[in-house]
């Protein structure tokens, strides 16, 4: 694959040569893309995979594998971005133009370490599952063929005679109608063998529909494990493109969702309406750290800059902050002109008044789990990330969370499901049972909590009540931001480390 600055000419291919290379809606990525595309497309096609294979973690975590409403939300995200899903859909040239590519793309950015070759291999399985799941029984066999996979439907002649024996084979299939039956070589089916779930003759096994799909997505996995791994140990030479390498670099922990500037919801809140805010509205990362401002009169640099963004984000103006942040140090063992001295500058600074007049953004959820681990005495990070279990389920107690949900809650941070955790948090302090969006930023939670406190949503009971209670006064509703920007290397330019260094002590 080579690419130019300039924008991808559209190749014109005639209706059978654009089948022919790409004849079904799934496939097994053997074969790496030739054409030429332009870096613009590069970064766009990476970040609108990235953002499926999150969309698939996320679906998977919140319901059933292969039930109807993963189905259907899954089939969802995948028209949404644009990528391939049905076999017999009109047009499907480009969109599983798109999945091929970006597979690739992907590839590269996910071959790095053993963690993110593993969480993309299993987004990547189940993927290739929802979509043989929903391919035309007429069209697995030409499939099976194009993946170089030697399985093979027997003849009704052939599964008549075996029928017997297959049912008894086969746990749970009763006397039903065997419909289509795979022979394949022995080692192939080992999995089936070792649980006793497959009917074995000459060392070959007879596989059901049913379980080929297991047999499908190893011989998936193995491959793809192989592939990352030759992959990996050709990066060096793709790194050395300056062109590439930050975005590969940044890819696998960007975030591509909206950047809750300020714009839209400056001067929407009011300094006391925070502490009913932070109890009502904010996500369990911003509680803490105002519930430790609060008690202790001060946060240091890590806290201060992920809390004074958020802050920013939610309609907190300049003046505001400077009143809000000056108002709490003094009341510590800090006076005024210290204050005015040492910090009043750097806040100025987080609103791109001072410096480089960057105007910086509220941390992403991935920005606070995956960087600037809190130490000791730090109030910083993601409760569920960087908190000790037995912590954390003191302050869900705390929070007025149910212990069904406190144990659901625990579930999935033991799986490293970070923000499908917040996202339940979310579910249950605000009674609903499907929240409809997945969560990626602290902004997004508060955004999402004001609609449905202000009746944006439908609410099955009365909200669970603040652990201190306060008169709430009328809090307008935070209108939607802006998109990020589609450019991927132009978000990486923003340079955090000047920010960093000014909140410092």
């Amino acid at each position: 694959m080579e690419f130019t600055g300039a924008k991808r000419k559209k190749l014109r291919l005639a209706s059978d040569q654009r089948n022919a290379c790409y004849p079904h809606s799934l496939q097994f990525y053997l074969e790496p893309p030739s054409e030429n595309i332009s870096l613009i497309e590069f970064e766009n096609l990476a970040i609108d995979r990235v953002k499926l294979l999150k969309a698939v973690e996320n679906l998977g975590v919140s319901y059933v594998k292969g039930t109807e409403q993963y189905q259907t939300k899954l089939e969802a995200e995948i028209r949404k971005l644009k990528f391939s899903y049905r076999e017999n859909s009109e047009d499907e040239y480009e969109r599983r133009r798109r999945d091929h590519i970006s597979h690739f793309i992907v590839r590269l950015a996910y071959c790095q370490s053993e963690d993110l070759r593993r969480w993309f291999i299993q987004q990547e399985m189940d993927l290739l599952r929802f979509r043989f799941s929903i391919l035309p029984k007429d069209k697995i066999q030409d499939f099976l063929k194009d993946s170089h996979l030697q399985f093979e439907a027997i003849k009704d002649e052939e599964k008549t005679l075996r029928e017997k024996e297959i049912i008894a084979s086969s746990p749970g299939l009763g006397v039903t109608k065997v419909e289509s039956v795979y022979k394949i070589p022995f080692a192939d089916a080992l999995d089936l063998f070792r649980g006793r779930k497959v009917y074995l003759e000459d060392g070959f096994a007879y596989v059901l529909l049913k379980d080929i799909v297991a047999i499908i997505l190893n011989e998936f996995r193995t491959k793809l494990s192989k592939a990352l791994a030759l992959t990996a140990r050709s990066l060096p030479a793709v790194q050395s493109d300056e062109r590439l390498q930050p975005l590969l670099s940044h890819l696998s922990n960007f975030y591509t969702g909206q950047d809750y500037s300020i714009q839209g919801n400056v001067g929407k809140i009011s300094l006391d309406q925070i502490d009913s805010l932070s109890t009502k509205s904010f996500p369990p990362c911003m509680r803490q750290l105002h519930k430790a401002l609060r008690e202790n009169h001060h946060l240091r640099h890590g806290g201060r800059m992920q809390y004074g963004l958020f802050l920013k984000g939610i309609g907190l103006t300049l003046e505001q902050a400077l009143q809000f942040w000056k108002q709490e140090f003094i009341r510590g063992k800090m006076d005024s002109d210290k204050f005015d001295k040492g910090y009043s500058y750097n806040i100025r600074h987080s609103y791109g008044k001072e410096g480089k007049r960057t105007d910086y953004t509220p941390f992403s959820c991935l920005k606070i789990i995956l960087t600037n681990p809190p130490s000791q005495g730090d109030y910083h990070g993601c409760p569920f990330r960087h908190s000790d279990p037995e912590l954390l389920k003191q302050k869900l107690q705390s929070y007025k969370v149910p212990p069904g949900g406190i144990n659901q809650i625990l579930d999935l941070v033991k799986g490293t499901h970070y923000q499908v955790a917040c996202q339940k948090y979310y579910e249950m302090t605000h009674n609903v049972d499907d929240c409809g969006f997945s969560l990626s930023h602290p902004n997004q939670f508060f955004v999402e909590s004001q609609r449905v406190l202000s009746g944006g949503k439908d609410i099955k009971r009365e909200p669970i009540q603040p652990e201190a209670p306060q008169p709430q006064p009328s809090v307008q509703k935070a209108k939607d931001t802006p998109s990020a920007p589609a450019s991927l290397s132009s978000s990486l330019e923003v340079d955090m480390e000047g920010l960093e260094d000014y909140f410092s002590e």
